[in-house]
């Protein structure tokens, strides 16, 4: 199978998730193994909560695995990237009205007037929709100024309408219908598709996290996060998976960074053989470092014992894991 007709495979199965975005602002889908799909079409789903349409034709996929804080786990992803010049958006700085949104996913939506934040992300233009006339009301007063700017009414009329967000990318879309996460929600964001706009990490100017292995010159414009072997969507530990394991693992060899893919290798062989790996042996860059750990919480995972030596190598400190500010799917 080709990239293309992988992703499109892995979008017809409700295991897997979706987003779309940057380092601070992006929007997620998600759905449920029994909800019911509105539209379903190679590269589109919607739903009764959200939808997503992916066009990764000129994308490059980048597979990777990286450390999660948390004792014994780890997440895995595959970023979906474009060279910096194809992966450019309008960087908008102020709240703009766009118009009517004519390529809304669902056609009922195509009267819903898009405004986009105005965030000035690199590779997404993240927007709302509504047809709300006391929202629009609002949002066309504070046209032209600073969402983000503690004066402007413009988001807390938006927390409180809850409209639509509309994550715009050169990869395609992701639409979410359902509440934003606050103080309507209980302070987390809903099951399902949802965004978070953190604008602390907006202040970073990254276009991803620094844990991300992505090579330089490319820019991560979508992201395909596939069913994790040990926990849930909500992020809950669950039994070990190995059918997800090993369809990640495939990945890896396809799309993964060689070093990765050979550190692993390297210490699976010498974990099955029973064998120390003496410390002059550890890898010395970060890629192979990580690659090792991740290696020894796998084999820990499917219910293995680590040889005495080896415990050395996963020693977490508070600055060995740089913490990501949610983990997909949570």
């Amino acid at each position: 199978m080709n990239p293309i007709d992988i992703l499109f495979a892995a979008l017809d199965e409700p295991a897997h998730g979706w987003s779309m975005g940057s380092f601070g602002a992006i929007a997620e889908f998600h759905r449920d193994p029994e909800e019911p799909l509105l539209i379903d079409a190679p590269g589109l789903k919607a739903t009764a909560r959200g939808a997503i349409r992916l066009d990764p034709t000129r994308a490059r996929a980048v597979a990777y695995e990286t450390l999660s804080p948390k004792a014994g786990r780890w997440s895995q992803s595959v970023a979906l990237c474009l060279p910096r010049r194809l992966a450019m958006t309008a960087r908008r700085r102020v709240l703009t009205r766009l118009g009517p949104d004519t390529d809304a996913i669902r056609a009922g939506d195509r009267g819903g007037i898009l405004y986009d934040m105005g965030l000035a992300q690199m590779q997404v233009d993240f927007c709302i929709r509504t047809a709300d006339p006391a929202l629009i009301a609002v949002l066309e007063a504070a046209a032209g100024r600073d969402v983000l700017d503690p004066g402007n009414p413009a988001m807390g009329a938006i927390f409180a309408a809850h409209p639509h967000r509309v994550a715009l990318t050169p990869l395609g879309r992701i639409e979410v219908f359902q509440k934003i996460g606050g103080p309507d929600t209980g302070g987390v964001s809903p099951p399902g598709p949802h965004t978070h706009v953190l604008p602390k990490l907006l202040a970073t100017g990254r276009t991803h996290s620094a844990n991300a292995p992505i090579p330089v010159g490319l820019i991560p414009c979508a992201g395909f996060h596939p069913q994790s072997p040990i926990s849930t969507p909500m992020g809950l530990p669950r039994p070990f998976d190995l059918l997800a394991f090993a369809a990640f693992q495939h990945l890896l060899l396809l799309w993964g960074a060689p070093e990765h893919v050979a550190v692993k290798q390297a210490a699976f062989s010498a974990l099955r053989g029973g064998r120390d790996l003496p410390l002059a042996d550890r890898p010395r860059s970060r890629i192979g470092r990580t690659a090792l750990r991740i290696a020894m919480r796998q084999w820990q995972a499917q219910g293995n014992p680590l040889p005495a030596g080896w415990a050395a190598f996963d020693r977490t400190t508070p600055a060995s894991v740089e913490a990501e500010p949610h983990e997909q799917g949570h």
